[in-house]
């Protein structure tokens, strides 16, 4: 038996992820799995995520070097603020700051739990003329794939028509000083918290994402405030769900909570409801359910929706996406099933769907949905709650490509091995190989890389022969052992003797 286990001197670890959970497997109530710290019996046992400690020893067991899809990090608690610098065709400045006297008080990362820590980055509109602008360029990235996605929390407390723009300053050699191409804007009504925001992005060649503060016209109080800034190259995600006080206000009234109404990428209208469910000590009590709802596209979609991916993801808000262990699920739509009152349960909803109304007084049909079930538990720790606030990110995808048929593999054309008119009556035992010599056939056996036995019973007689040489080697050094002792022990007695 063979002991290969090796940590790779990386420490024990209570987070790492498991395949089943603590009470799998059970005969009875007690757990199959018990810490020696019982303060870590709430802990072992999670299917979320990859912890940082699995993901330190996959790097070490496969030699990683770097990470394939993670581009950058950015808190701004460093004075070199990422290597960021100011443009120099603006006429304001984005300032790195602890508190803005007009908000926030506090940044994203730490939410004034760490004293003399918790920088931002941060463009008053209060004064200035409108139209005047501060520019923020990121350093150089070198992507490698075709999409990435930009990630960032922002305050935004100004006038309404203030804005934050989004643009990508792309180098070719076409421009080696950089083509600014505008991707977004954020402006509309502004609020006193902190909001988590995605820009999808398409750059081939090295870029610096650039971000835009304008004031606008009107009077201003505040303004914009960006922290907790990731880059990596993967799809974002379709939909935020954010819900504030999320125990304390959310959940309390019917134990429900609908999010706003959605659209994926090919038009489908879809919303998620969040169910608190009885009894209380169920650490499985979280419910997320996913609807498709009547929505502006539905005469024009096929129905029953077919093959869908829809994904829901508890956001860990850890500032740093590597460290991150969000709890994601997902449901795969299959225009065939059927709900428990007999309807196809993805077909569309003004057809199958109960009339509901959103709080805005809009009313539409919900169609019945499935769901997943979270533990409530686990949500407590580590950033999924942070300031009472969470983030669902929704994504519905299209599938279909999976179930498209594969190409049939083409057949490798061997050559078929020679078999001798002499040989196909020959009797070679234990997978021997039969061949010609001087037109006669012999066996042969592969004893040891380069050496074969030759004959038709090669066991047999290989064996004989290895048994027979090891009798006389036995032989020979007994007979010759035997001899030393007589000859010691005849001059032991002479000495004695005389």
């Amino acid at each position: 038996m063979h002991n290969d286990t090796d940590s790779l001197n990386v420490p024990y670890d209570y987070t790492s992820l498991m395949h089943y959970k603590t009470t799998d497997f059970r005969n009875g109530t007690e757990p199959t799995i018990v810490t020696k710290d019982p303060a870590f019996n709430d802990v072992i046992g999670q299917g979320m995520n990859f912890s940082d400690y699995d993901l330190e020893k996959l790097n070490r067991l496969y030699k990683c070097s770097s990470s394939i899809t993670f581009m950058d990090t950015c808190t701004f608690e460093v004075n070199n603020i990422c290597g960021m610098i100011q443009g120099t065709g603006d006429n304001g400045d984005w300032n790195c700051v602890l508190h803005s006297a007009a908000g926030p008080s506090n940044d994203h990362t730490h939410l004034g739990t760490c004293t003399d820590s918790g920088y931002y980055m941060h463009f008053s509109t209060s004064t200035g003329n409108a139209g005047e602008k501060a520019v923020l360029e990121s350093r150089l990235f070198y992507p490698k794939g075709g999409d990435q996605c930009l990630e960032f929390f922002y305050y935004y407390n100004g006038n309404e028509n203030d804005a934050l723009n989004i643009w990508i300053r792309e180098y070719t050699e076409a421009s080696p000083n950089g083509t600014l191409t505008f991707i977004t804007s954020i402006k509309g009504n502004p609020s006193e918290y902190w909001q988590l925001h995605h820009v999808s992005l398409n750059v081939k060649n090295k870029f610096r994402v650039v971000f835009e503060g304008v004031k606008g016209n009107g009077p201003s109080n505040g303004g914009f405030a960006i922290d907790d800034i990731n880059l990596s190259e993967a799809v974002c995600p379709h939909s935020i769900w954010h819900i504030r006080n999320f125990m304390n206000e959310s959940l309390k009234e019917n134990g429900k909570l609908f999010s706003p109404p959605f659209y994926s990428q090919d038009g489908y209208a879809y919303l998620v409801q969040a169910i608190l469910n009885d009894p209380a000590d169920n650490p499985y009590n979280l419910r997320i359910n996913f609807h498709l709802i009547s929505g502006a596209n539905d005469d024009t979609l096929q129905w029953p929706c077919s093959l869908k991916q829809a994904t829901m993801e508890f956001m860990d808000q850890n500032p740093d996406i590597r460290k991150r262990m969000s709890n994601q699920r997902s449901i795969t739509i299959d225009p065939t099933q059927v709900s428990s009152n007999g309807v196809l349960l993805w077909d569309k909803p003004a057809n199958i769907g109960n009339p509901t109304t959103f709080p805005n007084g809009t009313q539409f049909f919900l169609g019945p949905g499935s769901g997943q079930y979270f533990r409530l538990d686990k949500h407590h720790s580590r950033d999924f709650l942070k300031g009472g606030d969470v983030y669902i990110l929704v994504s519905l995808k299209d599938i279909s490509h999976l179930n498209a048929s594969q190409p049939t593999p083409i057949p490798t054309n061997t050559q078929p091995t020679e078999v001798h008119k002499e040989c196909e009556d020959y009797g070679c035992k234990n997978d021997g190989i039969c061949v010609l010599e001087n037109r006669t056939p012999v066996c042969r056996c592969k004893v040891t890389k380069d050496w074969w036995y030759v004959g038709e019973r090669r066991k047999e007689m290989t064996i004989f022969a290895v048994m027979l040489i090891i009798t006389l080697t036995s032989v020979f050094c007994l007979k010759k052992k035997h001899k030393k002792q007589l000859a010691s022990t005849g001059k032991a007695e002479t000495t004695e003797n005389v």
